[in-house]
């Protein structure tokens, strides 16, 4: 009986992908919760599932989620990010040393690149081979930890790698923006990568659509003040930009 419920509980799991114990006692009336309890504890023994506060997630469902977060950000408001890697490419010069974070809407600004020389810095594994498609722009690496979820390279590595390279325009992204918080990461050791590239650079333009205003993640590496232009899509609230122009801060 009890190999039965379980195959059973994995079926639900493969449909639905997760699953509540709560919707487990209504299906199997017949069962106690701690019997069902004891269900789940053995399928995330047998690497089955992961189980979460009132329930368990099947494990192919968690990789699935890994493997498809940037995808699935790609996707999100494509046309502001095509909006806003026009606005940016204006600031580009021909010879300079520029850098590009990581993030779906500077991989949107890579594919606006020129083919020019430049000498550009990145941290984005997948933003380096879409600037290589050019024939004209020297290309480097950061070397460090890849982020899965990110496809962003960080860590003490790249920090080092950092400290001894030399940038005219660093073009940055944020995953939130408040007037409290500044702008923010949800990686520490992003965070700590953005900072270094903030100390290093000569301009800081941050490419940021609309929709992350009013967010906050758990690290600050920057605030209006540390950033020389601003380019999102569509309006800002009037308190943004009035804090803006009190920083000395462009928006475009």
């Amino acid at each position: 009986m009890n190999i039965k419920r379980r195959e059973e509980i994995k079926e639900l799991l493969n449909t639905k992908g997760e699953v509540l114990l709560k919707d487990l006692e209504e299906i199997f009336t017949d069962c106690s919760s701690m019997t069902l309890r004891r269900d789940l504890k053995f399928l995330e023994d047998t690497g089955f599932v992961k189980r979460t506060r009132g329930g368990a997630v099947a494990l192919s469902r968690l990789s699935m989620t890994a493997e498809d977060m940037y995808s699935r950000r790609a996707l999100d408001n494509t046309a502001a990010k095509k909006e806003i890697a026009l606005k940016a490419v204006q600031y580009i010069e021909s010879g300079r040393s520029l850098y590009l974070d990581s993030g779906t809407t500077l991989m949107q600004f890579a594919k606006e690149v020129p083919d020019d020389y430049f000498a550009i810095l990145t941290s984005g594994p997948n933003i380096a081979l879409e600037l290589i498609k050019n024939s004209k722009p020297n290309v480097t690496l950061i070397g460090g930890q890849l982020g899965r979820n990110t496809l962003s390279v960080s860590g003490v590595n790249a920090n080092i790698f950092l400290s001894g390279m030399n940038i005219d325009t660093a073009f940055m992204a944020s995953s939130g923006f408040s007037l409290q918080n500044g702008f923010t990461s949800g990686t520490y050791s992003e965070c700590e990568l953005k900072r270094e590239v903030l100390k290093r650079a000569s301009k800081v333009i941050m490419l940021m659509d609309s929709s992350k205003v009013g967010k906050s993640l758990p690290y600050t590496f920057g605030s209006l003040e540390d950033i020389d232009v601003l380019i999102t899509d569509g309006m800002l609230d009037e308190d943004i930009a009035t804090a803006a122009s009190a920083a000395g801060t462009e928006i475009q």
